[in-house]
């Protein structure tokens, strides 16, 4: 009962004997509700309402309970309060301004939430009127721009942010909004920029801003010329690039700390005592207790930036800080925020002032890259439900971006720019966890594939992630091909990646019946044989040392049989016809250099064992046969072993995008709710203004 009388807008409880009281604006707004014009019989009407706190469940209730042929018979009567609401965002007193703000929240968000199968000009009709449209959105985005921009209030410019992003999420598909063409018409890029830029503004609002930037430069991104992508795309602004990298950055270093936190605690409680009794045979259960809700708003805004942007490439490295992750004071969280899961919500105030404080020379300094790998390792960990698959999947996607291009190759092999990444790894029985201060201080590269190889060798399940595979190949690919290219020799432990590439090669084998009724395994195998290729044809000009070059022979051939097992199903699968003939003959035609090898080197090796009556050869006995006698093996020049298609987002990667978008969308409008700023907060700071 005392909800219902809640939403009605009552003072208090109702009585038998009278009917219960209503609040002066909840009065006000059944005027507007009914069909006479309410400034009628009071010229003052709009003034008085503006000078009153919103009720906005009573607002968004009201306007949720018309539908369509509803609304239209009071359209005039809506116009109005839409107009009235951008003529008080021009006032002085403040607290007009937060009530049209609120108002025209509950107005977008009511009118779309009962008409969703409405089209977009109809709702426009409902709100402002055709006629009035382009005129009303031209000057709701100049007072937004005005008041964002100006040296106003810090809890306005956060309101007028929430406002945007409420416009902008009112409909699952964006593209489907049209009110936000006048949002393109009418850009408010510049006001974005400005926040991002300068310190102050970006602590408060960068989040926001970052978001609604990413989110509407996936407006209709595909079907129509989008001024944000186009803006996006050549900002040169050092101050403002650098802003938008911090932003992210903290955020995505919030959530790391935050995972990090609760990690420490599972391990200190109950599971941990389970353990120490009986082994690591809870390990898995117990991190899987770690519930954590993946940021792909976030994540959404640094892909749009690495893959716009080619300026951007240098904030990923540039940007040093030390570790927030490893800063010891708590975090308090802001009191306005509502609790939400983790991940979704912007960092906190005092994380995203962290960048003010002096530097420690104790602490690990990092960067946004460091900052991003560190996340990717964890959400990477388990790809079993959707969100995680597909936030999984865009941080490949990133790395993807990140390793096509010629300058972040440049600052990833740098051997003057050496950092210690503590990657978070999967606990798994058979191995043990490696503690964080083991970890050398090597180019940024080596971070890269380790977590490559770390996906590699934790994935291989019934559930078969082949998409993740294949982009978690490639972009081992493409950093091999800037080294043989460029000449870089990298000190790298080759061995784990050449392992973790068998080992995978074996898994592929072992379940291709159940595989191939899903996959085109295939596919995978030939990327595989071919990075071997690469390493058997190039790996002279970048493999680190020779005797790098003749611990690859030696893995090959000590492996020998999982290549022969590969060879042998190949040439059954292509011998048949059958939709997999091509792509296992194209397998069959890669490994020829493969079995050159192991024929060449396998009889040598029996021969030698057998002259020295050794029944079992020590590594370095196989070696040494492997050095002597490579003068007589025969290898066939491959070509194209360091070609490769670049990314492109359009076609193939439109549909992901789509409902990555919409995924976010649903979740900003979820927790983007006006009080996230109390209203009475809010009233209470104008209040004592004016």
């Amino acid at each position: 009962m005392a909800q219902v009388e809640k939403k009605a807008g009552l003072l208090r409880k109702s009585s038998a004997s009278r009917k219960p009281l209503k609040e002066k604006v909840v009065l006000m707004y059944d005027e507007i509700f009914a069909r006479e014009d309410p400034a009628k019989n009071n010229p003052r009407f709009w003034e008085e309402l503006f000078l009153m706190k919103v009720n906005l469940e009573y607002l968004e209730g009201k306007l949720e309970s018309l539908d369509g042929d509803e609304l239209m018979k009071i359209k005039d009567n809506i116009n109005s309060l839409f107009q009235h609401c951008i003529q008080a965002l021009g006032e002085e007193h403040q607290i007009k301004v937060v009530n049209a703000l609120q108002t025209l929240c509950a107005l977008f968000r009511g009118v779309h939430q009962k008409n969703k199968s409405t089209s977009g000009f109809d709702i426009i009709n409902m709100l402002m009127g055709f006629d009035k449209a382009e005129l009303r959105m031209k000057d709701l985005m100049e007072s937004l721009d005005t008041l964002l921009c100006g040296e106003g209030s810090e809890s306005l410019k956060s309101l007028c942010l929430k406002l945007l992003l409420c416009l902008v999420t009112v409909t699952d598909n964006i593209s489907q909004n049209t009110i936000l063409e006048y949002v393109m018409i009418n850009s408010i890029f510049e006001a974005i920029l400005q926040i991002l830029s300068s310190s102050p503004s970006r602590i408060q609002h960068g989040y926001d801003a970052v978001v609604l930037l990413a989110l509407l430069v996936n407006y209709r991104k595909y079907e129509s010329v989008n001024p944000y992508i186009v803006k996006l795309s050549i900002v040169d602004d050092e101050t403002t690039l650098n802003g938008m990298g911090l932003v992210i950055s903290q955020a995505l270093s919030e959530y790391n700390r935050q995972y990090k936190d609760k990690e420490e605690e599972n391990q200190g409680g109950f599971f941990s005592a389970l353990t120490t009794m009986v082994g690591s045979m809870f390990i898995a259960d117990a991190e899987e207790k770690i519930s954590v809700q993946t940021n792909e708003a976030i994540l959404l805004a640094l892909y749009e930036a690495v893959h716009l942007n080619r300026n951007f490439i240098t904030v990923l490295a540039q940007q040093s800080h030390p570790e927030i992750g490893m800063l010891s004071s708590p975090v308090t969280p802001v009191p306005t925020t509502p609790t939400t899961p983790l991940g979704t919500t912007p960092p906190s105030l005092d994380v995203m002032n962290s960048t003010e404080l002096p530097l420690d020379p104790n602490l690990q300094t990092s960067n946004l890259l460091i900052t991003f790998l560190k996340y990717s390792s964890i959400v990477m960990q388990d790809t079993k439900d959707e969100n995680r698959l597909n936030s999984a999947k865009l941080c490949l996607i990133i790395l993807t971006c990140i390793a096509e291009d010629q300058y972040a190759n440049a600052f990833l092999h740098d051997d003057n720019m050496n950092f210690r990444v503590n990657l978070h790894r999967m606990p798994m029985r058979h191995r043990k966890k490696a503690a964080d201060k083991n970890v050398p201080s090597r180019p940024l590269v080596c971070a890269v594939l380790d977590l490559m190889v770390e996906f590699i060798v934790t994935h291989m399940m019934k559930d078969f992630p082949m998409d993740l595979y294949m982009r978690c190949v490639q972009v081992v690919h493409k950093l091999i091909c800037y080294q043989k290219k460029c000449r870089v020799r990298l000190h790298y432990t080759w061995r784990e990646l050449w392992s973790a590439l068998i080992n995978l090669l074996k898994f592929l084998l072992s379940n291709e019946t159940t595989l191939l009724t899903k996959h085109n395994i295939f596919q995978l195998a030939l990327l595989v044989v071919n990075l071997f290729n690469m390493f058997i044809t190039y790996g002279d000009t970048f493999l680190p040392t020779p005797s790098s070059y003749d611990e690859l022979y030696y893995e090959i051939v000590r492996m020998h049989q999982v290549f022969d097992n590969l060879y042998c199903m190949v040439l059954r699968v292509s011998a048949n016809t059958g939709q997999w003939k091509e792509p296992a003959s194209k397998v069959t035609h890669a490994l020829v250099n493969v079995r050159a090898i192991i024929n060449h080197f396998n009889p040598k090796i029996e021969s030698y064992a057998a002259v020295n009556h050794i029944s079992q050869l020590s590594e370095d006995q196989v070696l040494e046969v492997v050095r002597s006698n490579y003068d007589t093996l025969t290898l066939k020049l491959q070509d194209g072993l360091d070609q490769y298609e670049r990314y492109s987002e359009q076609p193939k990667e439109a549909g992901f995008f789509k409902e990555l978008v919409r995924s976010i969308s649903l979740n900003v409008r979820k927790n983007v709710s006006l009080n996230t700023l109390s209203q009475d907060v809010l009233l209470k700071e104008f209040s004592s203004i004016s």
